[in-house]
């Protein structure tokens, strides 16, 4: 199935799951719980978010339960995932989908898939970017690459996450992502920067748009700060921006 990728429409997606598998996801091991997803069209958010909470069929571990504090009870009435599939593949078809370590998440959606009878794979209807790659490329040589770790790096507020939850961490990677990847990523303009930019397969950005002040605004502020001299006021001013 062919899709024509909006590269302007950024999809980000988290999921919950009853467990960790060690070695992948199967459909003898764990299953997904909660799917979250906001929309972000040409850097803005648009409003637009995903939620559903699903009903595994399975017993969710106990472990992973002090993660997320989802419970059995909680998801005992909640569709399956087959029932919510299409409604799912129509939010995220033809976006770049962003997600933290995305092979894991993206297994779990592929295996979803499978199970529900659908003959597709998130990575023929999307161009799946893994922020959590992005981030060790953009800024080497952290010691850490966690969401939480990321947000910290970004001065991104992140004290309502007590625990994880799949919506609630795809609005935090979304603002972190868009301030890691906003500002700018080298002190050098070459032809080489340019170059590596885009052969690692990550988002290309925008240049910031300067806005200069103009001549009737220059010279109001230079009467202002005349006033706030005569006023006794320092002439911090001026030493900033000599």
């Amino acid at each position: 199935m062919e899709v024509n990728i909006n590269e302007k429409r950024w999809i980000f997606l988290d999921t919950e799951t009853t467990g960790k598998n060690d070695d992948g996801p199967s459909h003898l091991g764990h299953r997904i719980i909660e799917i979250g997803a906001v929309e972000v069209v040409d850097r803005s958010f648009t409003g637009k978010e995903y939620q559903q909470f699903l009903n595994p069929e399975m017993k969710i571990d106990e472990e992973a339960v002090k993660v997320h504090g989802i419970t059995d009870e909680f998801v005992s009435d909640k569709p399956l995932f087959k029932d919510i599939a299409d409604e799912f593949l129509s939010f995220i078809s033809g976006s770049v989908l962003i997600i933290h370590n995305a092979k894991f998440d993206v297994g779990f959606l592929d295996q979803e898939l499978g199970l529900a009878g659908r003959d597709v794979r998130i990575d023929k209807i999307c161009r799946v970017v893994d922020s959590f790659a992005e981030a060790r490329r953009i800024r080497p040589g952290h010691a850490k690459y966690s969401l939480d770790a990321l947000c910290q790096i970004f001065n991104i507020d992140n004290t309502c996450r007590t625990q994880h939850g799949a919506l609630l961490d795809a609005r935090l990677l979304a603002e972190m992502y868009l301030a890691m990847t906003g500002g700018q990523r080298s002190l050098s303009f070459g032809a080489d920067d340019a170059a590596n930019s885009g052969a690692s397969g990550g988002i290309s950005h925008k240049p910031l748009k300067v806005i200069r002040a103009t001549s009737p605004e220059l010279e109001a502020h230079e009467e202002k700060l005349k006033k706030m001299m005569k006023k006794g006021k320092p002439d911090n001013w001026h030493t900033y921006w000599e």
